[in-house]
């Protein structure tokens, strides 16, 4: 194990663990939603090109705004969707308020330690995070209020961050 030094307390990392990812911070306020077990799709959420009808708004110029990065969860119990705080689907119980960094991607799923990299200095700056992935990437959500500690949290801990 190696420990690094960064001013804050001691992270310690397996070798061969990433050290500095590129990050981009992305520029919408995110909000995380929980809807009931087993409801459907919020439909508004989609891209414009893939909800209902929309050949016809495309041929009349209409569509809506790009809907950023959104994912949806079922559970058994809940259905989280994790959206920009702007689009919240009616009839969810909502935390919004919430900056969202994407790891550059895509990455092979055989990597490991990525999220811990980002996690474990946020952990030690007692900044609560939520983190979600795809197949090509992970996103780590902060508060936005503890935004300024985040970047200097995931800096200071050798990662690259750009703004989008």
């Amino acid at each position: 194990m190696e420990t690094l030094g960064d001013g804050q307390p001691p992270v310690t990392r397996t070798p061969g663990a990433p050290v500095g990812v590129d990050l981009t911070l992305l520029a919408d306020v995110y909000a995380v939603c929980r809807l009931p077990a087993g409801a459907p799709f919020p439909v508004e959420l989609l891209p414009s090109a893939s909800r209902p009808g929309a050949r016809a708004r495309s041929a009349a110029g209409g569509g809506a705004a790009d809907s950023g990065v959104v994912s949806l969860t079922w559970t058994p119990t809940e259905t989280s969707v994790i959206c920009r705080a702007d689009r919240v689907p009616a009839g969810a119980v909502v935390e919004t308020g919430w900056r969202c960094f994407e790891v550059a991607g895509p990455m092979a799923l055989t990597l490991t330690g990525i999220l811990a990299s980002i996690a474990t200095p946020l952990a030690h700056a007692r900044i609560n995070i939520f983190a979600f992935s795809t197949f090509d990437t992970d996103y780590v959500l902060v508060p936005s209020v503890r935004l300024t500690a985040a970047l200097a949290a995931l800096t200071g801990a050798g990662h690259r961050i750009k703004q989008a």
